[in-house]
């Protein structure tokens, strides 16, 4: 019987002090759209990607262009067009379409070129953002930070999302 006392009471025991650790666990968040709204390298770098996109779809859209008037020229003079000289522009025609599709294909694909340079300018930015976050939890001691995307509810004075964009601002 006593040493069915002295294991409850151990057990107690245990059962308190890890009730205590759990509880001593600090734990915070971050707003990650502030984050991507407001960190200055972040935004240059999809400003950069936007630009190098937007050259892509007006590189598109000329061979489109050229597309339609070769198909248009050819459509005017169809009819007095020698045998040799339909087949020769039906041929072009082709190239050019196939030209097109291989370009916005390779462009906007998954894995394509987009996608692909997309990746290395975010990247490391999103790489910079972890450290950081990493160093503030750190350096303040909290266990656990979580992005406020998945929170139900969180206290205002747990969010760290300013501290984090004034170590990004301190890298620059």
């Amino acid at each position: 019987m006593v040493k069915l006392t002295k294991i409850c009471l151990l057990g107690a025991l245990l059962l308190i002090t890890l009730c205590g650790t759990a509880m001593a666990q600090r734990f915070a968040y971050i707003d990650s759209e502030k984050i991507i709204n407001n960190f200055s390298e972040l935004q240059r770098a999809n400003e950069q990607f936007q630009t190098e996109y937007r050259a892509w779809e007006e590189e598109a859209a000329q061979i489109d262009q050229e597309l339609r008037d070769m198909l248009a020229e050819y459509e005017k003079q169809k009819l007095i067009l020698s045998a040799d000289k339909k087949a020769e522009r039906e041929a072009a025609i082709t190239s050019k379409q196939q030209l097109l599709e291989t370009f916005t294909r390779d462009i906007g694909a998954p894995g394509g070129r987009a996608e692909r340079r997309q990746q290395e300018l975010i990247a490391p930015l999103y790489e910079k953002v972890t450290a950081a976050i990493e160093a503030i939890a750190i350096d303040e001691g909290y266990d656990f930070v979580f992005n406020s995307n998945g929170l139900a509810y969180a206290k205002k004075d747990l969010d760290i999302t300013d501290k984090v964009l004034e170590k990004l601002e301190e890298g620059e």
